[in-house]
């Protein structure tokens, strides 16, 4: 019986990180056969070239997707999608793959989403159901959704929301989620080997710092990192960490503003891609994690420590407790900041649980992909959640 391929495609390094286990799940599978595609910041020096990263883990990647072009405005974000589309209808052509995989969404996995759902290609997507109210990935992945056949949940609040959408609940697997999946498979670094490696002295106090652009609002990148930039000179023996924004709309303003704050600033340094094994080993040894990024919702509260989420780019996802929303603003940052420190949430830092899971999440979909038939998957009934 010829093995079933399940294609799965990824753009950036921190997706990666999460497919990690997935891929080779499929790959050592007797029954599945792993197609990789990469596309995107894998694929672009000035992110790191992280297809790298891909191949020195062990995972042949079978096609590359070249669409990020050197813009960041929102008409070449655009123009990128639609050469995306082009580029992965000619490389479903040539794979012929029984099953696209895709997580998440970001604008290079809607562009394999419209391919393969315009291909006829059945689509298991992961992560689906979540909410991210100021960005664009909030329709992405709802129209991602919907475009797709098998869906993997990370909570039951999101498995709910994907009901909610029409989709039918045998179609739908809350499986946690998967970058509390990925802690649980690597051996993270100790503080020295670490310093050395990043070439960077750990202080009394640290931060890790990822900032996005809030892709559903004009012109507010640049003044809400000032005001973030602002917040962070003022502290005092404080080691910060930055890791650089993704290529959405007006990342590059962000990425010269941190650097140009770090050649300032002794205790800070900042790096284009860190890693999954360096990212996680930081967050095991700061005090927090500080920005918008999602991995400050859904991996730090794994670590027992603080985020300090700013802004309304993870508005609307599911939040422990050892998460301190506030405004982009200086006041509002400091206040977080002082808050992190005290007493009471320090005491209550200690019950934090991870809403996401303790891990798990990899075996749970390749299994599902082993025992579903790919064949039939095609065709879906609406599945009305007022009937309920």
């Amino acid at each position: 019986m010829p093995l079933k391929k399940v294609c799965v495609i990824t753009g950036t390094r921190a997706e990666f990180g999460q497919l990690k286990g997935v891929m080779e799940g499929i790959r050592d599978s007797d029954i599945l056969e792993l197609q990789v595609v990469a596309t995107g910041m894998h694929l672009s020096p000035e992110f790191g070239m992280t297809v790298e990263t891909i191949e020195a883990e062990g995972i042949k990647v079978d096609r590359r997707v070249e669409m990020l072009l050197s813009s960041d405005s929102s008409v070449g974000v655009t123009k990128s999608v639609g050469l995306g589309v082009i580029s992965f209808s000619e490389i479903f052509e040539e794979l012929n793959p029984d099953l696209v995989l895709i997580l998440g969404d970001r604008y290079e996995i809607f562009a394999a989403g419209i391919a393969a759902m315009i291909g006829r290609l059945p689509i298991a997507h992961i992560h689906g159901g979540e909410a991210t109210e100021g960005l664009i990935d909030e329709p992405i992945r709802h129209s991602l959704t919907k475009m797709s056949h098998l869906h993997f949940v990370a909570t039951s609040e999101y498995e709910r929301r994907v009901c909610q959408l029409g989709e039918e609940p045998k179609s739908v697997f809350n499986v946690g989620g998967l970058g509390v999946d990925a802690l649980n498979k690597i051996d993270l670094l100790c503080k020295s080997e670490l310093e050395k490696i990043l070439e960077f002295q750990f202080l009394t106090k640290n931060f890790l710092i990822t900032f996005h652009p809030v892709t559903l609002e004009f012109n507010t990148a640049a003044p809400q990192m000032d005001e973030l930039l602002a917040a962070l000179s003022s502290l005092d023996d404080t080691g910060l960490i930055f890791t650089m924004p993704n290529a959405d709309t007006d990342g590059r303003f962000l990425q010269n503003k941190i650097k140009e704050f770090c050649l300032s600033h002794p205790n800070a340094k900042f790096y284009t891609s860190l890693g999954q094994i360096k990212y996680f080993s930081c967050m095991r040894y700061v005090d927090a994690v500080v920005g918008n990024s999602s991995s400050g919702v859904s991996e730090a509260p794994t670590f027992n420590i603080g985020t300090i989420d700013i802004g309304d780019r993870q508005k609307g996802r599911v939040k422990s407790e050892s998460i301190i929303e506030c405004e982009p603003d200086v006041t509002s940052i400091l206040g977080a900041i002082k808050y992190l420190y005290s007493d009471g949430f320090q005491l209550k830092l200690k019950a934090t649980t991870n809403p996401y899971g303790t891990g798990g999440a990899s075996k749970k979909i390749v299994d599902v992909l082993e025992t579903r038939d790919f064949t039939n998957l095609l065709k879906k009934s609406f599945y009305d959640w007022q009937k309920i």
